[in-house]
């Protein structure tokens, strides 16, 4: 009877030190993107895919929209102290900390799906180095397609630079208001969660996004107006791991993270049906009254290309250490 009783003892022990350990096992993936954007979809499945493999004994639970309050800036800040095991990291939004990564790769230099297919793999290699010197591993990424950023503004229609320069432009990016700055528009850094209010209450007039998002953020409800002003490819977002806990993780977890990560990419890395679902996404966006403009002229266009070439150029010299290399690195694949 007693041995009985041990045993008992010893099994319900046992089986509290599994629930504990997976109850400690568990990780916090930071999503700062809402929970109706696509890309969230995405790492809803990875979790899925990294809890599947593991049986639960190790598992991810993602917090979409930003709920940890945990800003996009300073992702290179929490992540290595282990505010979050992971997060999703987008380079141009962590210039303040790390100058040379937001300027790897401009929004805008890039304007065809051939040439992004080029650079991607140098983009990834450097983002490799240049992360690791964070202490953040580069887990994984995942793909942005190839958007067409559209200038939405509240009130009047803008089609052309020249009445754009009458207006406060809401921008996301260092990049961007180099760029603006340089044609005479008056641009501002305001986060994606703080847009809306922003354009209601007269903040800024107008805001460049993409059409295809637009609705994520009812965009539709306080812009009137949308003209397209330039294809924006973009660097891939990075599924960010602190480096101290990566290292302490099991072999098996690592792999199910990584096998988990290589499908989000090879789900995300495709861009044939990118500008098919740009125009259904205006369409839809008219429908909900929004008055799709024709396009900015094509001088305006070029010139604000242009502005952004010159831009690429002085952010990776302003950067300085390697940055002006990562750059140059680019233009070869791009064979530039």
């Amino acid at each position: 009877m007693f041995r009985t009783s041990g045993r008992l003892v010893a099994g319900i022990v046992g089986a509290t030190m599994v629930a504990f350990g997976a109850e400690a096992a568990e990780w916090r993936f930071n999503n700062p993107l809402p929970e109706n954007r696509p890309e969230t979809k995405e790492l809803m499945q990875f979790a899925k895919d990294v809890n599947a493999a593991t049986g639960g004994e190790f598992t991810v639970k993602v917090y979409n929209g930003g709920s940890l309050g945990l800003k996009n800036p300073d992702a290179l800040r929490f992540l290595p102290k282990g505010a979050v095991e992971m997060s999703l990291v987008w380079a141009n939004y962590i210039g303040r900390d790390a100058p040379a990564l937001s300027s790897v790769f401009v929004q805008g230099s890039i304007g065809t799906v051939e040439e992004l297919e080029k650079a991607l793999p140098v983009v990834q290699a450097i983002y490799e180095e240049e992360f690791s010197k964070w202490g953040v591993v580069a887990a994984g990424y995942m793909a942005i397609p190839m958007l067409e950023a559209s200038i939405f503004c509240r009130d009047e229609p803008v089609r052309t630079l020249e009445a754009l320069k009458t207006k406060k432009l809401r921008v996301w990016a260092k990049d961007q208001v180099s760029s603006f700055t340089r044609l005479g528009v008056s641009a501002q850094i305001i986060p994606q969660e703080e847009m809306y209010v922003a354009l209601r209450t007269g903040v800024v007039d107008c805001a460049v996004y993409p059409a295809l998002y637009a609705h994520t953020v009812s965009l539709q409800e306080v812009a009137k107006y949308a003209s397209f002003l330039y294809p924006m490819a973009a660097g891939p977002y990075v599924l960010g791991v602190s480096s101290k806990k990566w290292d302490s993780l099991p072999a098996k977890h690592k792999a199910a993270i990584t096998d988990a990560a290589n499908k989000v990419w090879n789900r995300t890395n495709e861009y044939s049906d990118d500008h098919e679902r740009e125009l259904a996404a205006r369409k839809k966006l008219v429908s909900q009254g929004v008055t799709w403009l024709e396009d900015f002229p094509a001088a305006d266009r070029k010139a604000f290309l242009d502005a952004v070439s010159v831009t690429w150029k002085e952010l990776a010299d302003e950067a300085g250490g390697a940055a002006p290399a990562y750059r140059q690195r680019v233009l070869k694949a791009l064979g530039r």
